[in-house]
């Protein structure tokens, strides 16, 4: 491994000479180009510095295992050392995985209510919470952007966004068909039901993503209202915007601002939009992600939340967890975390049977 990344320190040398040339600082385009390539390598060329240093100490050791007075104490660090150098050479092997590149993205979530009719709508609003929940807890900031509710609280269809360093690369994995399975507040029985509803994440784009011509567009004001027509806007504030060529509608009447509805439907919109182009144009990243973990397919049934019996099972990876409660809370790190290594390890295998091809 050593020897194939051997071009690694010198090309950061390299592109520190670059970086300092007053030529490539006056283009500024090329000056951000390299500094990122830098800031790529800089951890990489680390990784592989400390794993040289590490079979280094592996040889020094090795060769006192010949001296009675040092052979203890080098049996001791060859120990060490055999739990050290795999874990640097599985931190090198990661860096080398290509890399999502919606990792760093922000991300727009939807859920809608699934088969289970009221209850399905009222699990919507538990998953809502949950990932709420979870946002805060990494520090992440959350932004309604529409939802429409049933009379109970329930969420029939409800979109928003999470912005947060590492937000996608964690969330990614809970688009799909979650299932819960409890007593419901609207059963006087106390018969169990077993309902769904759908989770979607969508790597948020930006204008530069996403050309959106404006004769694409029709774009719709009305009157906001609420459930039941509780709540009447005067004024047309909501907005509803269809795109042409697609048939794709977004609508969003969360502020009272016809504006800001625009500008937050507008971001749904290219959201959805760079969904569709990558799952059509970029056919190998998609056939890649169905390997994994989840196609990310939100047709696909990931999760039981069972309350009867206090647990989540993640059905990927075949993870259960007995502490529902916390994890409807947001304390969901236990099963992304599982979902992230496996995910991992998949990849690592597939790169390993192609270098080996």
């Amino acid at each position: 491994m050593i020897d194939k990344l051997d071009w690694v320190h010198p090309r950061l040398e390299e592109l520190g000479a670059l970086l300092s040339d007053p030529a490539v600082v006056a283009d500024q385009e090329k000056w951000r180009a390299l500094m990122r390539e830098h800031s790529q390598l800089e951890p990489l060329d680390a990784a592989v510095r400390r794993y040289g240093q590490l079979l280094d100490q592996q040889g020094e050791a090795q060769a006192m295992l010949s001296d009675p007075d040092m052979a203890d104490m080098a049996k001791e660090e060859l120990s060490q050392l055999a739990k050290d150098i795999p874990t640097a050479e599985r931190e090198i092997q990661l860096m080398l995985l290509p890399r999502d590149p919606n990792a760093e993205r922000n991300v727009v979530m939807e859920i809608r209510g699934g088969a289970g009719g009221e209850e399905a709508a009222l699990f919507g609003t538990m998953l809502m919470r949950m990932y709420t929940r979870y946002a805060e807890r990494h520090g992440w900031r959350v932004e309604m952007m529409d939802a429409n509710m049933t009379e109970l609280g329930g969420v029939e269809e409800a979109v928003f966004a999470i912005a947060g360093e590492g937000a996608y690369s964690r969330l990614r994995y809970e688009s799909g068909v979650h299932r819960v399975q409890r007593i419901p507040v609207t059963e006087s029985n106390g018969k169990r039901q077993t309902s769904t509803a759908t989770v979607a994440v969508l790597p948020e784009a930006q204008e530069v993503d996403v050309k959106i011509s404006p004769d694409d567009l029709r774009i719709d004001v009305y009157r906001a209202s609420g459930h039941g027509g509780q709540y009447i806007n005067k004024t047309d504030s909501a907005v509803r915007i269809t795109h042409i060529p697609t048939g794709i509608v977004v609508t969003c009447q969360d502020e009272k601002s016809q504006l800001k509805n625009r500008d937050k439907a507008m971001r749904v919109l290219r959201a959805r939009l760079y969904e569709k182009l990558q799952s059509e144009n970029d056919a190998a990243y998609a056939q890649n992600r169905k390997s994994q973990v989840g196609t990310g397919d939100r047709s696909e049934r990931i999760r039981t939340y069972n309350f009867n019996e206090g647990r989540v099972t993640d059905h990927r990876i075949g993870k259960t967890i007995y502490a529902i409660d916390a994890f409807v809370d947001g304390d969901m790190d236990e099963i992304i975390d599982t979902l992230i290594y496996t995910d991992q390890q998949e990849q690592l295998k597939a790169l390993g049977q192609s270098d080996a091809g």
